[in-house]
């Protein structure tokens, strides 16, 4: 027995559509199935692997490798989807684990919602979903460029620079927080600043959930995370705007990356 995967929903192509990828079931080819002028990726997925939400939710747990790596493959075909001849084309993506048990039931839902993703895709017609981070790479570079612009925590360090050491550590701890909280609203101040000069280069923006450096895989902590939706003429100045952002804040000890495009999660609502 076996059942019917979703990974994403395109505008129907002018060509004859086909796609060349290994579905997230290794056994199964994707391949296309066509509904008026919509075409779902699909591939065909065993009910002993995806028998059923609970089922791969548990799996997900017993085996974090098997889930990461089905993760990767769902990823990977919606990657291909994306891409025509060079063209990059706008697509819905599904979130992990859509499944239908049959050919009708998926074509049931297309049609059910088939306004509501041509207004989807058409508001993703001609534009990009590129990801922007910042990360705290220097937090004493920081530390240093408060210290120097803050007059009451220079007149503190004065006042702590004259007493003893007993009596100053106390005043050291005072400061220690003064300075901790004076972090997050500098990085609060630049990252605004970062949307800010970038929002003239959107369509859309998301701010998204800050990553734990367990998620994120890096050792720095992460501050600011965001998607931007960009019409296809502005990536460049977008791109060059980034580049110029991440090297002026780099001197305060922070990291900006960027990178895209990417199928739009963040705008899709899907």
């Amino acid at each position: 027995m076996e059942k019917l995967y979703l990974y994403c929903i395109r505008e129907k192509s002018k060509r004859v559509p086909s796609i060349s990828a290994k579905g997230i079931d290794p056994q199964a080819e994707v391949f296309i199935l066509s509904f008026r002028q919509l075409e779902a990726v699909v591939s065909k997925v065993s009910l002993g692997e995806f028998g059923s939400s609970s089922q791969i939710q548990k799996k997900a747990q017993d085996d974090p490798n098997w889930i990461k790596e089905k993760v990767l493959l769902h990823h990977q075909v919606i990657e291909k989807a994306m891409k025509d001849n060079g063209r990059q084309r706008s697509l819905i993506p599904m979130r992990f684990g859509i499944m239908f048990e049959q050919e009708k039931k998926l074509r049931e839902a297309l049609r059910k919602d088939y306004s509501r993703i041509n207004e989807v895709l058409e508001n993703l017609k001609g534009k990009q979903e590129w990801s922007l981070k910042v990360y705290l790479r220097d937090r004493r570079k920081l530390e240093k460029t408060i210290e120097a612009n803050n007059e009451i925590i220079a007149k503190k360090q004065k006042e702590i620079d004259s007493l003893d050491e007993g009596t100053a550590f106390f005043l050291e701890e005072e400061l220690k927080e003064i300075v901790s909280r004076q972090i997050g609203k500098q990085i609060n101040t630049i990252t605004k600043q970062i949307g800010l000069s970038l929002k003239k280069y959107s369509n859309q923006i998301v701010e998204n959930k800050v990553l734990q450096k367990e998620i994120s895989g890096r050792p720095e902590p992460m501050v600011f995370n965001a998607s931007f939706l960009i019409l296809d003429e502005k990536v460049k100045q977008f791109k060059q705007q980034a580049h110029n952002l991440a090297k002026q804040i780099e001197p305060q000890g922070l990291n900006l990356e960027y990178n895209g495009p990417w199928a739009a999660y963040n705008f899709s609502q899907y």
